[in-house]
């Protein structure tokens, strides 16, 4: 799609610098390079990504991993279920150190006391058990990470999916809460050996370029032909050396985005000194490939050649160079009015993007600087440097800017750079997640926002179609949202502007963490089990689950038939989040923004199944004929391509919550969110031409013999498909499911299985 990205057709050696494909002529080649048969077999084990693994993996299989990780992190979405799990299945302290943060507190009284409740819990949480508890406004979890944990050659799990610190050297996932209960309990992350993609960068950034701008680009050409997903993207070449670390840490943020599992970057002495400004200077180390490096596919990036991109709604994917936009401006929106019309599925609410058109421009109502991928020192320092002296905000146009942390923010004041921005009329606000999810910025109804944030889905920035809501985001780099602003709006590249770029790096930077010292509770390694728990009257426990029954009559109570389904369309962000620790409360916005009617489907069928284990003999009648003392019943979501987006556990749960038993897909658009499907004791049924059968809601699937077929390890089981026009056969697929994973749906979630150990 955009000509400074380039992907090999296949696999490739990496010769000491140089590409050698991995065709019939590459023996040949590698040999007069020196290298010999046994050098090109163990080429795979070259990669950093590899190294570390390894050195990580505990089955002594170097195929089939059992990760044990450095360090954890989880913000206030998700920090109290996982250690309500935990505690349900034995927890006695934290093995390793876990970092809560809350960075996602929305800020309001939807949920009542709830947010600062949760808190509360945390801290109490961090002390009984030995934990680091950073208080609300603090930072934001990823920058903390990458202050305080983040070095050359470790592993980091955290419970957010843009839990990526390749750029330091550190190989971090985002995953589900279980699995990180799991880690809690000294138990490990199951994975096959992931392959890896080369990321071979050349050239250097061109003036008015930042890292959004790369991240933009990469995510735009990664995502949707699936090149690096489940996989992990290794940043090489000799491009690496000119970016600067923040600018490698705001790009490799955004590799979530491609739906890859890790990231690793090569480090040098630009890591070094971030590490030894942040007074960590022994984590560091050379992380390189070795001479000889086999990877599964290699991703050419000119940087010389990048431009400033933008994505438009409603997906990072959705990616243009400005100059496009502009050049091609009514054709592309009247496009994207067509897409986002589909994804939102109303008719009722309207759109019209091309009414944003004022004398031949894109003019924008709103701009943000946020978070893990915007709020960093170097994107503020250089929107603060282009705004210097001119008004970024007036009239209906808004700019905002979240420092990434408290650290971030001392600095940007010592500088005087908050002093620029509040004189061009920016507001700067406390280091929070909020417009990355909802809770903050939320912009008028009908208007349009420019985010150097990490995601622009679907109602991500806080809109509710089903109250006749919609507005919209595009992502940004902070440097063309500055330019933007200086034009009142109106979409403008920053490379427009020469002119006025700044250089960060003319101003060393001084790292100061006296906030941290006076608040960051630090109780590594120091439980204290004398202490209790700190319990708000909305925080509750989960539900109890049975365990898998013999058979199972699966009541379809969604159908979504839209190419990809996120994790928000699934379980909105923003305000629901303030029920995170009520799984009933939560519950009950499962789907709401998708299909209203999928949470008094699934009670129904719950009532139902209910009523089955009370008396069986009862619900006869509602069987279909099947035996109601073996066949259990339980509610199904279908989709094409589930689960793209967050890493939050709930948008699994809360289907198990409402008796969900099972997933009805084509495939699953990330492995994090099937491993929370899994965790949470649902089916991840996978169906070959899923989108030929018409399912719809109402439609009932009848699994026989589902309890065996997990149990015997058989990898398909035949169903039947009941439909008002007949039945039919329908093979669901239960492909590359352990033996573990296959126990924890058996036992009927991740706590019956502990529990029962």
């Amino acid at each position: 799609m955009l000509d400074m990205i380039k992907c090999s057709t296949g696999g490739a050696y990496y010769a000491r610098g140089e590409w050698v494909p991995a065709d019939g002529e590459a023996s040949a080649a590698l040999a007069a390079k020196g290298f010999d048969a046994a050098a090109i077999e163990n080429a795979k084990t070259g990669t950093m990504a590899y190294s570390i693994l390894q050195a990580h993996n505990t089955s002594g299989d170097a195929e089939n991993l059992k990760i044990k990780f450095d360090a954890m992190a989880s913000h206030d979405i998700t920090f109290v279920g996982i250690i309500q799990t935990a505690r349900a299945s034995g927890l006695e302290k934290f093995p390793i150190p876990y970092v809560l943060t809350n960075c996602h507190n929305s800020l309001c009284a939807v949920g009542g006391t709830i947010n600062e409740d949760d808190h509360r819990f945390g801290l109490s949480a961090a002390k009984k058990y030995g934990g680091i508890f950073v208080p609300p406004h603090l930072a934001v979890i990823h920058q903390y990470m990458r202050e305080k944990f983040a070095g050359c050659g470790k592993m980091i799990l955290g419970s957010d999916s843009h839990t990526r610190y390749g750029a330091l050297g550190t190989m971090a996932i985002g995953e589900g809460g279980g699995e990180l209960a799991k880690q809690l309990l000294g138990r490990t992350y199951d994975v096959a050996r992931p392959g890896v993609v080369a990321i071979y960068l050349t050239g250097s950034l061109p003036a008015g370029c930042g890292p959004h701008d790369v991240a933009i680009a990469l995510v735009g050409e990664l995502f949707r032909n699936g090149y690096v997903k489940n996989k992990v993207m290794e940043f090489v070449g000799p491009g690496v050396a000119s970016l600067r670390q923040d600018t490698r840490n705001a790009i490799d943020a955004m590799t979530t985005e491609t739906t890859c599992l890790s990231s690793i970057w090569e480090t040098d002495e630009t890591t070094q000194k971030f590490l030894a400004v942040h007074g960590r200077a022994a984590d560091y180390k050379k992380l390189a490939p070795a001479d000889l490096a086999y990877y599964d596919g290699v991703v050419e990036v000119d940087l010389s050649a990048i431009r400033p991109m933008i994505a438009l709604p409603m997906h990072p994917s959705n990616a243009f160079t400005i100059e496009e936009l502009n050049a091609n401006l009514e054709d592309i929106l009247h496009a994207c009015e067509q897409d986002v019309q589909k994804l939102i599925g109303r008719k009722d609410v309207s759109l019209d993007l091309c009414s944003k058109i004022e004398n031949g421009k894109l003019r924008v109502d709103q701009g943000v600087i946020a978070g893990c991928a915007g709020g960093l020192y170097d994107s503020i320092y250089e929107a603060a440097s282009i705004l210097k002296g001119h008004t970024g905000g007036c009239g209906d146009y808004a700019l905002s800017v979240y420092p990434g942390s408290q650290p971030i923010m001392m600095e940007l004041v010592r500088t005087g750079v908050i002093h620029d921005l509040m004189a061009s009329g920016a507001t700067v606000r406390t280091a929070f997640c909020g417009p990355c999810f909802g809770a903050g910025d939320v912009p008028a109804n009908g208007a349009f926002s420019i985010r150097h944030s990490t995601r622009n889905f679907p109602n991500r920035e806080g809109s509710k179609p089903g109250d006749n809501q919609l507005s919209y985001v595009a992502l940004m780099d902070a440097r063309s949202i500055a330019v933007s602003a200086l034009n009142g709006g109106a979409i403008t590249a920053a490379s427009d502007y020469p002119e006025i770029q700044a250089d960060p790096s003319r101003v060393a930077y001084h790292y100061d963490d006296s906030s941290y010292r006076a608040r960051v509770y630090y109780g590594v390694g120091k439980p204290q089990p004398q202490e209790e728990l700190v319990f708000g009257p909305n925080i509750a426990d989960w539900p109890r689950q049975i365990p898998m029954p013999e058979n199972l009559l699966l009541t379809v109570c969604s159908a979504i038939y839209d190419p990809l389904t996120t994790t928000d369309e699934l379980i909105p962000s923003g305000e629901t989040s303030s029920y995170r620790s009520n799984p009933l409360r939560l519950s009950e916005f499962a789907l709401s923004r998708k299909d209203p009617q999928y949470v008094p489907r699934a009670k129904a069928v719950l009532a139902l199944e209910r009523q089955r284990q009370a008396d069986p003999a009862s619900v006869a009648a509602e069987m279909a004929g099947y035996d109601p003392a073996t066949t259990g019943l339980g509610s199904v979501v279908m989709s094409i391509r589930p689960g793209d987006g967050s890493a939050r556990e709930q948008a699994a749960s809360c289907q198990r919550v409402l008796g969900g038993c099972a997933n009805l897909c084509l495939e699953y658009a990330t492995k994090r969110y099937r491993s929370n499907v899994i965790n949470w004791g649902m089916v991840p049924f996978t169906v070959e031409h899923i989108e030929s059968l018409n399912i719809q809601p109402g439609d009932q699937v009848y699994v026989p013999g589902i309890r065996k077929a997990l149990s015997s390890m058989d990898e398909t089981v035949t169903g039947t498909l009941i439909q008002p026009g007949g039945t039919q056969e329908i093979v669901l697929q239960l492909k590359n499911l352990s033996r573990e994973e296959r126990d924890v749906i058996l036992s009927g979630c991740l706590i019956n299985y502990y529990a029962g150990k």
